[in-house]
């Protein structure tokens, strides 16, 4: 299947840092996909908290690879390798896979920062990466979904400060200016889509005070050609066997099996200056 976007959806994506592709997960893969989360053993024991600066904490799980689970046929479908693949211009491979989850009334806030803050100190020499949220519930502002700074990708990479022990924020400093100047964009999602951005795209979510969970699966892909410079935290490159588009219903409940995923027993967080 050829990109998902249309060339106007290309090119605001270009302009804009994030486009929204409604309706890519059918109902009955994003109910796959969504009990996959809640019921795989392996999503379960690598479930980690990251703390807010408000108290609250969102609940995740990471994983490196993509193997043959039902949302690693997900990340290797068709659909989304060359959707990434034309947004970057050129072959990619899975950076990484990562399960959010905000509970009811306390889902923690996410600071705002660009992925690429993180990711620079994973090796990557360029912010030639993406990341793709599928949606799995209702995402809107009552729950704490996305915002992004519209533009914010053409700023370049931003320097980030430490805020709490597991969260860094880019310098609050300067985007008290950003957020003055550019549009802060809440990114409403209902199951199934999926909204895709630039790896230096500002990014922010606040708590979940609603009684609505809000769990998305976020897969990261980077160009093969800016493989990490690093071969220390299992995020270099390794080649993406891409599946047809009916492998996800085709696999049903299929859960991780053996090591093929890499699931992380801690979060990546650089070292940087504590925010005053």
């Amino acid at each position: 299947m050829p990109c998902i976007l249309t060339p106007e959806q290309v090119q605001a994506y270009h302009e804009d840092g994030f486009v929204i592709a409604r309706g890519v997960f059918k109902p009955a893969e994003t109910d796959l996909l969504c009990r996959a989360m809640e019921e795989d053993p392996k999503v379960a024991a690598h479930s980690l908290i990251r703390p807010d600066t408000e108290g609250g904490g969102t609940r995740i799980s990471l994983w490196n690879r993509a193997g043959d689970s039902v949302y690693g046929l997900a990340a290797r479908s068709a659909r989304i390798v060359d959707t990434a693949e034309t947004l970057i211009s050129e072959p990619v491979y899975h950076f990484q896979s990562k399960l959010t989850a905000k509970d009811p009334y306390g889902g923690g806030a996410w600071e705002w920062h660009q992925d690429y803050g993180y990711w620079y100190y994973n090796g990557c020499l360029r912010p030639d990466m993406l990341s793709m949220m599928i949606a799995l519930d209702r995402s809107d502002r009552h729950n704490g979904c996305l915002q992004v700074v519209k533009g914010s990708h053409k700023l370049g990479r931003i320097d980030h400060l430490q805020v709490t022990e597991k969260q860094n924020s880019a310098d609050p400093a300067r985007l008290e200016h950003i957020t003055a100047q550019y549009e802060v964009v809440p990114c409403e999602l209902d199951p199934g889509d999926v909204l895709i951005f630039h790896s230096n795209t500002l990014h922010r979510s606040d708590q979940n005070r609603s009684p609505n969970r809000r769990w998305t699966l976020i897969v990261c892909y980077n160009a093969v050609s800016n493989d990490t410079i690093t071969k220390t935290d299992d995020r270099y490159f390794v080649p993406l066997d891409k599946v047809d588009d009916g492998a996800i219903l085709e696999a049903g409940l299929k859960f991780a099996s053996g090591e093929d995923e890499h699931f992380t027993s801690q979060a990546y967080v650089p070292e940087a200056k504590k925010a005053s």
